[in-house]
């Protein structure tokens, strides 16, 4: 007797879209393009609330906020500098050595890109003028609790001080002993910042946007952060400014058939492994022969890679809510969609011939990684640039965090009383037409005409 066949288990991959990119239905494009996410209204009504206390109460709210969210009694809100040279100290010796390198790059890179004084003459005896003033006092939001990111903090303090920014405060929230994690310590010692206080959540970014006793208020805030942190961002602008608005992590991968599945599915898993709301999207590039080739590659490879994948469940719930293979006709139409998608992180793996004029025509991506080799895990700790990024399409309008974000620009001008003679005529019209007599008369003054009668 024959014994009865057993079926097949077969693992698929669920993605939430995948196919031609130009067939994908309206919900189903508008899912994967719209990353935008209307704040809970739990988050953003409890964020309002910690505010509001930070205002009322300043350290009396930090305190209880210690208590209540991170479980732990401050033995005080500043973290002594005894305390971090202590974490340097204790840090493995090559854990420290690659930190150190890391922070040596980002030096390099920001020193490089630093803004520059200029001035122009835009008619004789004008001359206009704009320098780049660092910033007195700045806030590096650096995140703590299921994972600290000592990247993130020598991502923001090491660009303000290359900037010159008087001086650099640190929030990371406390662990069972008070503390910030040692690491988040340790990097806060080698990036040489002022002062660390053990403060986490929305309550932290309150305490540096409006000032208490112990915390300074501060002109700028920068670093990642969960959704109350992102929402305390957002309700504070009218008072401090912030980097940029942040969300998941997402990954834009526009590859031709040159690319390496194994290398794409990597980069397609480091991302995903954030979030189970991390985004991330592969639109592949060529004839519906060769693109169905290798997006069947890809899907095997991940599939290969999730099994061995430590937080492969968080992979799997990003993929199925965010996640993307799609193809395109021509590397313009991927070009086209990149641009509209305004990736956080883009990765283009496209032949030699088109690649330059493909990265010059990719406008809105926070950072592009260059070939199969980039990748973008080099960029979040070692190559020197700026991980702290725009998400969920702001790449339309924020650029990457830099040396930029650290200064005011002051703009002068000044006019030669001949060039004033020059305007004068002109400028009076001008403000006659405007209906301000005032401004007319001002101008007026300085003809040779009206200083000859006044003299």
């Amino acid at each position: 007797m024959t014994a009865p066949l057993l079926p097949t288990l077969t693992l698929t991959l669920t993605l939430r879209a995948s196919g031609p990119l130009a067939e994908l239905d309206g919900p189903t494009r508008r899912a994967i393009v719209d990353r935008s996410s209307t704040t809970d209204t739990t988050v953003r009504n409890r964020t309002t609330a910690i505010i509001a206390r930070v205002r009322a109460e300043g350290d009396a709210a930090l305190f209880a906020f210690a208590r209540d969210f991170d479980r732990v009694e401050l033995p005080a809100i500043e973290v002594p500098r005894s305390a971090w040279n202590a974490a340097l100290a204790a840090l493995d010796p090559e854990l420290r050595r690659v930190l150190e390198r890391s922070a040596r790059n980002i030096a390099a890179v920001h020193e490089a890109f630093r803004p520059v004084a200029t001035e122009c003459s835009p008619e004789p005896g004008v001359r206009v003028g704009r320098r780049p003033d660092p910033l007195a006092r700045v806030g590096i939001y650096a995140p703590g609790g299921r994972a600290s990111y000592p990247s993130s903090l020598l991502m923001g303090a090491i660009p303000a001080r290359v900037a010159g920014v008087g001086e650099v405060i640190v929030c990371s929230p406390p662990g069972p002993d008070g503390l910030p994690s040692p690491v988040v310590l340790a990097a806060a010692a080698l990036a040489g910042v002022d002062r660390v206080f053990a403060l986490g959540g929305a309550g932290a970014i309150a305490a540096m946007a409006i000032g208490t006793a112990t915390v300074p208020r501060v002109d700028r805030i920068m670093g990642p952060g969960n959704a109350f942190v992102a929402e305390a961002k957002l309700q504070l602008v009218a008072d401090v400014a912030i980097d940029s608005p942040a969300g998941p992590s997402e990954l834009l991968i526009l590859a031709d058939h040159t690319a390496n599945p194994a290398a794409l599915a990597r980069e397609l898993m480091a991302q995903a492994e954030h979030d189970p709301d991390a985004a991330v999207i592969a639109v592949l590039v060529g004839s519906p022969d060769h693109v169905g080739a290798l997006a069947g590659a890809l899907e095997v490879e991940v599939l290969a890679q999730l099994a061995q994948a430590p937080r492969a469940q968080i992979v799997r719930e990003a993929l199925a809510a965010r996640g993307a293979i799609v193809s395109v006709r021509t590397v313009a139409d991927g070009v086209a969609f990149a641009n509209e998608w305004a990736a956080e992180h883009l990765l283009l793996v496209v032949a030699d011939p088109v690649r330059a004029a493909t990265l010059a025509a990719l406008r809105s991506a926070g950072t592009i990684f260059v070939g199969e080799s980039s990748s973008v895990a080099f960029g979040d700790y070692m190559t020197g640039a700026n991980h702290v990024l725009p998400t969920a399409g702001a790449g339309r309008s924020y650029s990457g965090l830099s040396t930029l974000d650290f200064v005011r620009w002051t703009t002068w001008q000044e006019v030669s009383p001949t060039a004033a003679d020059s305007l004068s005529r002109d400028v009076g019209l001008f403000a006659d037409a405007e209906g301000l007599p005032a401004h007319a008369a001002a101008a007026r003054a300085w003809s040779v005409s009206a200083r000859n009668v006044n003299v």
